[in-house]
């Protein structure tokens, strides 16, 4: 039986990669271009993915002022910051201008899941990593909304004795384009509590046995709209899922996306690696618990229909068609082309 689709609008998510022999600056350059491009095709939203130290977008906000100057109507959304690595203030002071900049088009998906992979670099915490991320979330998400941060007590701060501290610039409506990025149920939930917007996307964690990535997704989304519903007694935000739709329009493209489905079968979150990026320590096919989405692909109406009856989708507001890593600048607009043009209206969907 046919599953409805929900979805409202269009987004696509990249990781701004590069390759050794193009270098970053050639890849910082085509993330615009996609960018562009995905707005003429009439694409709601463009999310880009952040990753330190490799060939991918590490510092997501200088990249969207600068598509911001380039781009008029889309929304640009990071996907996801880990608030581990954060200084919750002076992101927050970034996000503002940011979002200022871009006439107010920025979305922020945030994640306190956190291995400590990373704390040799950026430093201990005195708790737990996931604990000091959700402290950081807190004070991140007061800073964007206005609050006090500090009230002067006493000469020498730089401001008259009881002066309280915001974060400047301000930009009003940012702190309801704040989103969390949830990977699994509790994380859903927590996001609903705290009154943040929900995107999940090509990996989860915690299935029952039995259960499969699409009915999770959907049972994840409808945990967060429930909680929703039942803290603040109105109706959630849109939901954005991320997913790998690839619509093959010729037969070589069908067996690129095929090997593409393969290569992500068997290696995980180590597929499709640009030249020179390093190979993920997870190693080759998830373990832990952590599954990997399905990949969608085929002639452009097999692939509508294998979406439309996909519940996590189903469910969702807004597709985010997710690239892979590897591509280059043609074969991505290649992609989100033929999404737009072959598969997306079956879905409900129309540009904006």
């Amino acid at each position: 039986m046919t599953t409805s689709i929900r979805t409202r609008t269009l987004g696509f998510n990249t990781r701004v990669s590069w390759t050794d022999s193009a270098g970053p600056a050639a890849g910082l350059r085509d993330g615009i271009a996609l960018y562009r491009a995905a707005e003429e095709l009439g694409y709601q939203a463009g999310w880009a993915y952040q990753r330190h130290f490799d060939h991918y977008l590490s510092s997501p906000l200088p990249f969207f002022a600068a598509v911001g100057q380039h781009t008029s109507r889309i929304r640009l959304g990071s996907a996801v910051l880990p608030m581990r690595y954060q200084d919750p203030i002076l992101l927050a002071e970034a996000a503002g201008t940011t979002d200022l900049l871009v006439d107010g088009r920025l979305d922020l998906a945030l994640a306190t899941g956190s291995t400590a992979l990373w704390d040799p670099v950026f430093g201990p915490v005195a708790d737990d990593p996931r604990t000091e991320a959700r402290r950081r979330l807190a004070r991140f998400v007061a800073a964007v909304a206005g609050e006090a941060l500090h009230t002067v007590d006493g000469e020498g701060q730089g401001a008259p004795i009881g002066t309280e501290v915001r974060v400047t610039p301000h930009s009003p409506g940012l702190r309801s384009r704040l989103r969390r990025g949830a990977a699994g149920l509790d994380s859903a939930v927590d996001a609903a509590r705290l009154g943040l917007g929900l995107i999940t996307g090509t990996v989860l964690h915690d299935l029952e046995p039995g259960e499969t990535f699409p009915e999770y997704q959907a049972r994840i989304i409808e945990a967060y709209r429930t909680t929703w519903r039942a803290t603040h007694d109105s109706e959630p935000p849109p939901v954005a899922v991320a997913a790998s739709i690839l619509p093959g329009t010729t037969p070589e493209l069908r067996e690129t996306y095929a090997a593409y489905d393969l290569q992500r079968r068997t290696e995980g979150m180590a597929a499709s690696r640009p030249e020179g990026a390093l190979t993920p320590v997870i190693g080759a096919a998830p373990r832990g618990g952590v599954v990997i989405s399905p990949v969608h692909h085929g002639d452009p109406d097999r692939v509508a229909a294998t979406v439309a009856t996909d519940p996590g989708l189903a469910a969702a507001d807004e597709i985010v068609l997710f690239l892979p890593p590897a591509f280059a600048l043609p074969a991505n607009t290649r992609l989100i082309t033929d999404l737009a043009r072959h598969v997306a209206p079956a879905l409900g969907w129309s540009p904006a």
